[in-house]
């Protein structure tokens, strides 16, 4: 049986509906990724199942456990890490760690065995004396997911856990996920990474509050319906709305390039004359592989 079970949750604000029917499992052993833009539904996701919100319809169940009914027995099992930084700025690494093992009940001389743990796989042993306000984005985000960590929870769920780090901290992030994966935990991530998501074992594709696909990013990827090109121009608005204007193409800015997409029956030949007249030559043009965040654009579109 799965960890974590999700079935046709329904959460609403007034007449606003921000998820819907939505189903999810999560096994022991696996990350499972959430993507989507803001305001689609995910943070209302976790904190439904972290008992934060209540929730209008469907059923969560942890280990087998109602949230709704049993949050009491399940709420140990769970470690939440939440989108803002909400530990306490004044207070030391060490003093933050110290005061969730506090509420969880930590002896002394357990919590001084799991510091050590802690401090090993985050690095932040040298600055265990240093405020947690004075910390870089990257040691905040460690200390948070340490802190989620501290009672050993066999679920972790993390909302967009490395937004606004850098990438050498992303990475060590998450290889810590991997570590833990190994471990047992089941864990629930979103991000708007799609490098990111590459790391996933299963991925869901989430906008205005339902699912718009599930499986592993290969499989996700392999979802792309049509035919991609990369465009080598400066993606200006102008060009950019110049190339929406010609029917059967539609186009995205990637970086400092321009990814432009045809029907799987017109290739880009197909448009060449069209394309000329704006300026794009065939030498600025190459085909390429679909990418995931080609594929999750294309079904955001839709």
């Amino acid at each position: 049986m799965s960890l974590i079970n999700i079935d046709r949750l329904t959460k609403k604000y007034g007449s606003l509906v921000a998820v819907e029917n939505f189903n999810l499992t999560v096994d022991r052993g696996q990350i499972v990724a959430l993507v989507g833009p803001d305001g689609a539904g995910k943070t209302s996701i976790f904190r439904s199942i972290c008992g934060l919100i209540a929730y209008d319809n469907g059923t969560i169940t942890i280990d087998g456990r109602d949230v709704a009914r049993e949050f009491n027995q399940v709420k140990h099992l769970l470690g939440y890490m939440p989108q803002l930084f909400s530990l306490y700025p004044d207070l030391s690494v060490e003093e933050n760690l110290s005061f969730y093992a506090g509420l969880f009940g930590l002896r002394r001389d357990r919590f001084d065995e799991k510091k050590k743990r802690l401090y090993e796989f985050s690095g932040l042993g040298p600055f265990h004396n240093r405020r947690a306000g004075a910390l870089s984005g990257g040691m905040k985000q460690k200390l948070a997911l340490s802190c989620a960590l501290v009672h050993d929870p066999e679920v972790l769920v993390l909302d967009e856990p490395t937004t606004g780090v850098d990438p050498l901290s992303r990475r060590q992030f998450w290889d810590i996920l991997k570590d833990l994966r190994r471990n047992g935990s089941a864990i629930l991530v979103s991000t708007p990474y799609m490098d990111e998501v590459a790391h996933s074992d299963k991925a869901l594709f989430i906008y205005e509050g339902r699912k718009l696909a599930e499986g592993t990013p290969e499989e996700l990827t392999r979802q792309f319906n049509g035919r991609a090109y990369r465009v080598k121009t400066s993606p200006t608005y102008a060009c950019m709305q110049q190339i929406r204007k010609i029917e059967g193409l539609d186009s995205r800015r990637f970086g400092s390039t321009i990814h432009v997409y045809t029907p799987h029956d017109r290739p880009i030949e197909h448009f060449s004359d069209r394309l000329s007249q704006i300026g794009i030559t065939f030498d600025l043009i190459e085909p390429i592989s679909p990418e995931l965040e080609d594929t999750f654009i294309q079904m955001m579109s839709g």
